[in-house]
């Protein structure tokens, strides 16, 4: 019985440095059977340590020792692995084994088969997909009582002479059962409870940022502005329940929420120090107010007492703002806000990236449709003032009608500095075009239109046809000795809108690297596939010296 109180006693300060160390993060690894490279190692030297402290530990008795170092051991098999269980038994039991004694190779058997077996208890409940069984405490227990068991009986089996060896196995025997087999059902009691307060840390980590990342979502996305930034700062304030909220841009404050509202008024220019080392360092500052001091630069009476200042980053990691968040002075920062307001940082930022991302796209569509617009003009303008200068003398009144339609060809180029028409309104575009084009080639050219009448109201990017109707004239029919026809065809197949310009000639389509090179109709094909997707846009089909198919493909869609 003394021998028992004496084991519980050194089992208590083991207890103890178990305990101690589950509150460093050195102890997160046990908690996660990842079976990376890095938990294992961690397990490894974590749990060799506690096998030779076991070693030491332990009380010397008739030339042999009666330790704790099984509890090492087998928690490292169990937590590891059995290649980990292997190796921690291995390296406990070399070092009992350079300790001597009569029962050296048999507890080195012995550390290093504990250590397996645990490994093996591992393997088996990994296997059947039943990981949290393992942190069961009980489980340990019963581990640690069959390699107690398993122990005494190689000392039995390996350590001369037999009678000592059956003597020492009789006094030590059921003090070490009870002690290890206890002290490894509280270690892994004390990993468990680690285990259950890092899920729930977890758990209320990704609750919180879930939730403010489905209430802002998009918020930012519309412009990086006073408006949208009080809107994201009410929410972040609701959500983290921190004494404040802010958001700045380079130069002052954006929108603000919580203690010191009636002094953080948005539009002050940034004064704050901290603030300002953070955009022109690119580095986060926590000022808690002890180890960094915090003062506010805007009142001396203000209440806000630590500050968390995260740079909102763009790309090339260029600084466009910050994100900050404040706790009263009698308040201590939580590390969750902390972690919190680190992702809060970049959802922020990576909202601003795609909003600016936008709005470059808006700019570039505008610039694709300006470029669309100066191909047409200089060339078109200067055919179209030969063709009414040769008409005026034989035909004023032709001449004078051909002069409106020019007019309103480019009256309808100015209003289409907008993204969309309906197809409706670019047939009357093209057919503004096609009364210059006529006159142009007499009697040469046909045009025949046959779109669907259903069609008429689906909207479609500017300039969609005219460049294709262009082509098809300028590459096509033109270059024909015999009469040119054109054909504009759109229909409905299913849920998709075809709309075909055909030509009579096959010419233009020759040579697919003057195709490829047709800026016009890259933009066109562009200009579908991002508005739809790039599943759809245009496509060529040529039989030579027959006809040219220039084919758009897009989705069928009721509203705009």
């Amino acid at each position: 019985m003394e021998l028992i109180f004496s084991l519980l006693q050194q089992l208590s300060v083991y207890l103890v440095l178990a305990y101690l160390l589950s509150k460093t993060p050195l102890f997160m690894p046990l908690t996660m059977l990842s079976g990376r490279l890095s938990q294992r190692l961690a397990c490894y030297v974590i749990f060799s340590l506690f096998c030779v402290l076991g070693t030491y530990f332990g009380l010397a008795i008739e030339n042999a020792i009666a330790n704790t170092r099984a509890i090492g051991a087998v928690m490292g098999g169990l937590l590891g692995g059995p290649v980990v269980g292997f190796a921690v038994g291995l390296t406990g039991g070399i070092h009992r084994y350079s300790m001597g004694g009569f029962t050296d190779v048999a507890c080195a058997i012995s550390t290093t088969a504990e250590g397996l077996l645990g490994g093996l208890v591992h393997l088996y409940y990994m296997r059947r997909g039943l990981v949290d069984k393992i942190f069961n405490p009980l489980l340990a227990l019963v581990v640690l009582l069959v390699a107690e068991v398993m122990q005494m009986s190689i000392i039995l089996a390996v350590a001369q002479p037999y009678e000592q060896a059956l003597t020492l196995v009789q006094t030590i025997a059921l003090p070490m059962i009870i002690a290890n087999s206890l002290g490894a059902a509280l270690f892994m009691s004390i990993i468990q409870d680690r285990k259950t307060i890092y899920e729930k840390y977890s758990a209320s980590f990704s609750s919180k940022a879930m939730r403010i990342a489905e209430r802002t979502v998009g918020i930012l996305s519309s412009g990086f502005n006073r408006e949208n930034t009080q809107k994201v700062v009410q929410i972040i304030y609701e959500e983290t329940g921190v004494g404040a909220v802010s958001i700045t841009d380079r130069d002052q404050i954006m929108a603000f929420k919580g203690i010191g509202a009636d002094h953080h008024l948005p539009g002050t220019t940034i004064s704050s120090k901290h603030t300002k080392q953070a955009i022109e360092n690119a580095e986060i500052i926590f000022a808690d107010g002890y180890e960094v001091a915090y003062q506010c630069s805007l009142s001396p009476h203000c209440k806000l007492g630590a500050a968390l200042i995260i740079p909102l980053l763009g790309s090339e990691n260029q600084v466009l703002g910050t994100i900050k968040l404040y706790e009263p002075k009698q308040k201590l920062f939580s590390s969750l806000n902390r972690s919190l307001g680190e992702g809060l940082a970049k959802l922020l930022s990576n909202q601003i990236l795609n909003s600016r991302y936008l709005e470059q796209q808006t700019l570039l569509s505008q610039a694709e449709l300006r470029l669309l617009q100066a191909q047409v003009n200089p060339h078109f303008l200067f055919n179209a003032l030969n063709t009414i200068s040769a008409v005026i003398r034989q035909d004023p009144d032709k001449a004078r009608q051909l002069i409106q339609h020019l007019s309103q060809f480019f009256r309808r180029n100015l209003k289409h500095n907008i993204e969309t028409v309906t197809l409706e309104d670019e047939l009357k575009h093209i057919h503004a075009y096609l009364e210059i084009e006529l006159a142009r080639f007499s009697d040469r050219l046909t045009v025949n239109l046959n779109i669907d009448t259903p069609l008429l109201m689906q909207w479609v990017p500017t300039f969609t046809l005219q460049p294709l109707v262009e082509n098809a004239i300028k590459h096509g029919t033109s270059t024909l000795l015999e009469d040119g026809i054109i054909d504009v065809v759109g229909y409905r197949e299913d849920d998709i809108v075809v709309l075909k310009v055909i030509d009579n000639a096959g010419t233009y389509c020759l040579s697919e690297k003057e195709l490829q090179a047709g800026l016009g109709l890259q933009i066109v094909d562009k200009r579908i596939k991002n508005r739809f997707g790039e599943q759809y846009g245009l496509t060529l089909s040529c039989e030579a010296n027959r006809s040219t198919c220039a084919q758009i493909r897009f989705p069928y869609h009721e509203d705009k």
